[in-house]
């Protein structure tokens, strides 16, 4: 398969807001794919992330450059994937001047347009994770085989490129074969926001109320003496928090794959701010600030596989296993109990609580309606498009930030607001500082920014606009802190924001 065609397909994604021409493009592209590997390299193309991961080429090196591009396409795309496999095996002496002429041999033999595509590739600027659901779905298309079956595996193996590459070799039969993996982290289920703690009550029938903690996500897998801890964006970080390590290795089983919390406690036993317990997540050494977890989910336990048992059962697992580190909540509570649970939380300093219901089974990657979140203040996780430099007190500062929301499409984010408020003297230097890194251009009165940081806002509602392209608008939006845990895939969606809008609001799409 010639390069190009990975380079013609990625530009006719991002040409359209339509998904059905999205996935028939992919699609497409996919089964044209024939040579061993094929499928899996170009998937990874179009996901923004080489098989290689870092190859030891920065912005610098792309910078500096000046290759002459190719006036035909004659790349392929297992030629690239060999190349790049090159560079990121190169190392010792002199290994930075051997880099450079692989990356020059590239770039050479490449066309303007995939010179461009390269660069995007190799500096991140590509990596679209909200274009991951079109994706699963142009898998099951080209494979002709279930959408739900390409999702699970995909939520099993957490590798898209390895679950194309089975359905279109092997089909259902082959996506079926994905199980769950001692030391090999799943995508963490997710919860969706509730309107009320009794609305949720009555839409769930038998639930569980859990805290709402203000901490990190974490999973959790042990086999045996051998630990591998994982955060919400399955990045490893065993080496950074030890104490956890201990507290799992001390469990009284022999395997088990657990998911949660963890956060950093005060002397009274009260959260301390979510960015100590974060500052953690980046070490690479032991630190004074202890962190303590709290489970909420087992799905595995002593050699048994309960991702698709319902809670009820994983419950009763977790709680033999965990002991005091589970999560403080209630099964089946009356509806007084439910609100004591969610008085308790908050007076705990916590966010508010989570209901699940307890006859579901764990959904990986899923944002439904099984766990549904329940916080006295409206927050989204919204992605940082730009920021407006001061004034006043605020000159040569930047401030006033405009805020965008997922487009579940693939699209680029969908921009819902502006906000300045909430913003402390802290927060204004380290966002001088730090937005420039991630600058994508720039005009006399505002940086702006690739779609790489979410910040999460507090607001009192939303409401219905033709100020801006997704329809409606936040009202009194306010920041709250940044989510260094957290992806631009995993943003809230401009259906989350529009589905904010109060009753009888509505919102017409421009297309």
């Amino acid at each position: 398969m010639l390069f190009a065609d990975v380079v013609a397909t990625s530009e006719a994604v991002a040409a359209t807001r339509s998904r059905l021409t999205k996935v028939a493009a992919l699609a497409g592209l996919l089964r044209r794919a024939g040579e061993p590997g094929e499928i899996e390299t170009a998937v990874a193309f179009l996901a923004g992330a080489p098989r290689q991961g870092r190859i030891g080429a920065g912005w610098r090196t792309l910078a500096e450059l000046d290759i002459a591009p190719a006036a035909e396409p004659g790349l392929t795309v297992r030629r690239v994937d060999e190349l790049l496999d090159a560079v990121a095996r190169t190392s010792g002496k002199g290994s930075g001047a051997r880099r450079t002429e692989l990356l020059g041999s590239l770039f050479g033999a490449a066309t303007v347009a995939e010179q461009r595509f390269l660069h995007r590739l190799l500096t991140g600027e590509l990596r679209q994770g909200a274009l991951e659901g079109v994706m699963l779905d142009a898998i099951a298309a080209a494979g002709e085989v279930p959408g739900e079956a390409v999702r699970r595996a995909f939520m099993l193996s957490g590798r898209l490129a390895a679950t194309a590459a089975a359905a279109l070799a092997g089909g259902a039969a082959a996506l079926g074969e994905f199980g769950l993996e001692l030391g090999r982290p799943v995508r963490p289920m997710l919860a969706s926001p509730a309107s009320s703690l009794a609305e949720a009550l009555t839409e769930l029938g038998s639930c569980a109320v859990e805290y709402k903690l203000d901490g990190a996500r974490i999973q959790v897998h042990r086999d045996g003496d051998e630990v591998h801890i994982y955060t919400r964006t399955l990045r490893e970080i065993t080496g950074a928090v030890p104490e956890l390590v201990a507290l799992v290795r001390a469990l009284p089983c022999r395997s088990i794959v657990l998911d949660g919390e963890t956060l950093a406690l005060s002397d009274d036993g009260r959260p301390r701010p979510f960015q100590e317990t974060m500052s953690r997540f980046g070490a690479t050494s032991e630190r004074e600030l202890l962190l303590h977890p709290y489970f909420f989910d087992c799905l595995h336990l002593d050699g048994a596989d309960l991702i698709d048992a319902p809670l009820r059962e994983r419950t009763a697992a977790l709680r033999g296993a965990v002991g005091e580190l589970v999560i403080p909540g209630v099964l089946d509570p009356t509806a007084e109990q439910a609100d004591a649970v969610l008085a308790g939380a908050l007076a705990a300093g916590h966010e508010g609580v989570v209901v699940k219901s307890l006859d579901t089974t764990y959904q990986a990657g899923r944002r439904g309606k099984a766990w549904q979140k329940v916080k006295p203040v409206h927050t989204l996780d919204l992605v940082v498009l730009a920021a407006e430099w001061g004034h006043g007190r605020r000159t040569g500062l930047l401030s006033n930030l405009h805020l965008g929301a997922r487009d579940p499409d693939g699209g680029p984010p969908v921009m819902v607001g502006k906000t300045f408020k909430g913003l402390t003297d802290e927060l204004l230097a380290w966002q001088t500082s730090e937005f420039p890194k991630h600058e994508d251009h720039r005009t006399e009165w505002a940086v702006h920014l690739k779609p790489e940081l979410v910040v999460e806002i507090a607001l009192d509602g939303v409401q219905v606009s033709t100020r801006y392209p997704g329809g409606v608008a936040l009202r009194f939006a306010r920041v709250v802190r940044y989510r260094p845990d957290k992806e631009p895939a995993d943003a809230d969606t401009i259906d989350a924001v529009r589905a904010l809008l109060p009753a009888g609001g509505q919102v017409v799409d421009p297309d």
